[in-house]
């Protein structure tokens, strides 16, 4: 695994009505994660135009903080279980760091 840091970017489309619920989630998602030891920080934005667009920022030490983040229990049991089925879409995207 790549010792750079890794950012992740997360677009979500929230289905129509479940916006309420996925910021309460998220709360705790946020609160979480924050607090892994490979988290270097944890943000959610919302788009102005359509509230219901949600894009994750959050960036790790290392490709294996990634992979301890997302083999969490509380990432699967509030992401992955709660979150997704209330999305009409999602879609993560790994970087490093370029300049």
């Amino acid at each position: 695994m790549s010792q750079k840091e890794v950012y992740v970017y997360a677009k979500w489309k929230v289905k129509e009505g479940n916006l309420p619920t996925v910021l309460n989630i998220m709360k705790e998602v946020a609160q979480k994660s924050s607090q892994e030891e490979g988290n270097l920080f944890y943000k959610l934005h919302q788009s102005q135009p359509d509230e219901n667009l949600l894009i994750l920022f959050e960036g790790y030490i290392n490709e294996d903080a990634v992979e301890i983040h997302r083999n969490s229990e509380y990432f699967k049991k509030l992401v992955l279980e709660q979150i997704v089925p209330l999305l009409d879409s999602r879609e993560v995207i790994l970087m490093n760091k370029v300049l």
